[in-house]
């Protein structure tokens, strides 16, 4: 099926609890960014697609490099998390249904061709992407949409990191490198072009 640039979804990056809540990997700015993306959530949960992070069982279970990095991550590992962590924190996993959960065990969630063929068969040719954090799981994400031929909108006060340079650097490479491909826009002026119903692009 051809992709069409006005049929659009909403990819959000990750909002679990793992990284919301005081966990050795808390994102601080994932609250400061929770409004925005609840917003656009809400406003169109049925386009909205959700990812999740899951670690290994353990670091023994994991392959190549992942490995040494889950010896450092230990105790996020599925042995020693506990596993309400993983899920989306609560305004946002309220909305599934309608909105869906695509799960994943590495920074992209294209890698295993799900999501890719997921949205293939709906036609989509655009997205919006929210999340965290900006300059690894949202960074591959964006990279990995840009090989797949995606138009990208990058919601700037959507997304979030723990490092406040990584994050500036990582915008501005994607709006500049891959303009392209890419633009940075607030959540607002997405949702009033893209997402009120009299000027939504497509109702598909």
């Amino acid at each position: 099926m051809d992709r069409d640039i006005r049929i659009w979804r909403h990819l959000c990056i990750d909002m679990q609890r793992l990284f919301a809540e005081e966990t050795p990997w808390h994102v601080g700015w994932a609250h400061r960014v929770l409004p925005a993306v609840e917003r656009l959530s809400r406003a169109a949960p049925e386009k909205t697609i959700f990812t999740r992070f899951l670690p290994p069982r353990s670091a023994s279970a994991a392959p190549g490099m992942w490995r040494q990095y889950y010896e450092k991550w230990w105790m996020m590992t599925g042995e020693h998390v506990d596993p309400a962590l993983l899920d989306l924190v609560a305004p946002l996993e309220s909305l599934t249904p309608p909105a869906i959960v695509f799960d994943k065990t590495v920074y992209s969630p294209w890698l295993d061709g799900r999501l890719h063929r997921h949205l293939v068969e709906q036609g989509v040719g655009t997205l919006a992407i929210s999340g965290g954090e900006t300059d690894v799981c949202v960074l591959a994400t964006v990279l990995g949409a840009v090989d797949l031929g995606y138009r990208i909108i990058l919601l700037k006060d959507g997304v979030c990191s723990g490092s406040d340079p990584t994050h500036d650097a990582s915008l501005a490479v994607i709006g500049g490198r891959f303009s392209v491909q890419a633009e940075v826009m607030e959540t607002d002026d997405f949702i009033d072009r893209f997402a009120r119903p009299l000027t939504s692009l497509s109702t598909s």
